[in-house]
């Protein structure tokens, strides 16, 4: 599959993405005509440079406001007169504070593919429920300040633009490194990392290297946090086909760059899968709950039971275990001490094709609901509403389950202008 790998050693940032992306074979020309189907289009203008930070050729991205932006009472932005999409420098100038309804309403009225669209609204729901947590409001309330103002909404949407050109299917990330200090926001002096990055990257490796500036802004967090799985270097079974350089603000003792590398994923050689498999047709039904919940304890990837007929026409269970090599010996002793099985066939999984896929949250008028998110070669292929979230919304609701689930899809993909 199609794969991206971001080496974040110097931070990541909106700006610093989209340059990665053009040095990659994104024309600045197509990113263009498709940020223009923007209702803000008339808000901006890109500037492309090419730039070199220590010696590395890299690219700049600056999303520059017009003239009419600027008479209806917003200051011109400049990526390299400070740092990044986060108006750090002037917390005084005035924005237009956007929420997440008013973002998604921009993005369901846009002509923008269903791909890009849903990938865009992923990072902005990330962003809208750390700021939430960060301010205690509701995410559909939250004013985004920086992260609504125009440049860093071109950023956020930018970068799902280059995803779907260049038909990425998953998206590695490194560690992070967040910078040190203290800087200047919407709501004051904030230590870095600023709240909202910091409770983005709570499940995430990251670090404090180098000068004392922000170097990963709520975009970039963001994006990782939505899109990305993480790997410490590149990953096992990536072959590097290219690459890009994308350039942040900062001329720093290490280069202010993130390292892009673009290719193709066939999955780790470590990762070997094998099906456990054996037959029986004399051991108590009650047995089972039990012995999935010990083979999925111990590292199976999946688990199930097949209905069949032995001979002398004898019903019985075909049992049927996926597991990576490194689980194989326990799943298979466990099977023997748990089972009346006397034997076990081992099928090794030559191949294995995996959907890219992630957690997208709705908001229903029940309450919010997670749904997992499936594309295929770029393309929007299965949305799945998670079970236990509308099971417990149904209960709490007094409607019926379908319902819920119902509701759910709706929102999905009227949100997506679908």
């Amino acid at each position: 599959m199609k794969a991206i790998y971001l080496d974040c050693f110097s931070g990541l940032s909106g700006n610093m993405l989209l340059g990665a992306f053009l040095q990659a074979g994104v024309p600045s020309a197509w990113l263009e005509q498709e940020l223009a189907k923007l209702p803000i289009a008339d808000e901006f203008r890109l500037v492309v440079d090419e730039v070199s930070k220590n010696g590395i050729q890299s690219v700049y991205v600056d999303v520059q406001l017009t003239a009419a932006e600027a008479e209806a009472g917003h200051e011109h932005h400049h990526h390299h007169a400070h740092n990044y999409e986060h108006d750090h420098a002037h917390e005084h100038a005035p924005h237009v504070h956007r929420t997440m309804k008013d973002i998604r309403t921009m993005l369901e009225s846009s002509t923008l593919s269903m791909a890009v669209k849903q990938q865009a609204l992923a990072i902005f729901q990330e962003v809208a429920e750390a700021e939430g947590k960060v301010h205690g409001k509701p995410a559909d309330e939250v004013n985004f300040h920086e992260v609504g103002a125009t440049d860093s909404i071109v950023d956020i949407v930018g970068t799902a633009i280059c995803l779907d050109y260049l038909e990425i299917e998953k998206v590695f990330a490194s560690r992070l490194n967040v910078g040190s200090g203290f800087v200047h926001c919407a709501h004051g002096i904030m230590p870095v990392p600023a709240p909202a990055v910091a409770e983005l990257l709570k499940d995430w490796q990251w670090v404090q290297q180098g000068a004392e500036k922000e170097l990963t802004t709520p975009t970039g967090a963001a994006v990782v946090k939505a899109l990305a799985h993480y790997s410490e270097s590149l990953p096992q079974g990536f072959a590097t086909q290219q690459i890009a350089y994308g350039a942040g603000t900062w001329d720093l003792d290490i280069p202010n760059v993130v390292r892009l590398y673009v290719g193709e994923y066939q999955g780790a050689q470590s990762a070997r899968q094998y099906i456990l498999e054996t037959n029986i047709d004399d051991m108590n039904p009650q047995i089972y709950g039990y012995l999935y919940e010990r083979l999925l304890a111990a590292g199976a990837l999946d688990v199930w039971t097949t209905a069949i007929y032995m001979k002398k026409n004898r019903p019985a269970q075909q049992l049927s275990v996926l597991v990576k090599e490194t689980d194989r010996a326990e799943c298979a002793a466990i099977i023997f001490q748990e089972t009346t099985s006397i034997g076990l066939r081992v099928l090794p999984v030559g191949q294995r094709l995996e959907a890219s896929r992630h957690t997208a949250k709705v908001e229903t008028k029940y309450g919010m609901v997670n749904c997992k998110v499936s594309a295929w070669q770029g393309q929007l292929v299965n949305v799945s509403v998670e079970y236990e979230d509308c099971r417990r919304l149904a209960g709490e609701h007094g409607v019926p389950l379908k319902q819920v689930q119902q509701e759910a899809q709706r929102v999905f993909h009227d949100r997506l202008g679908d």
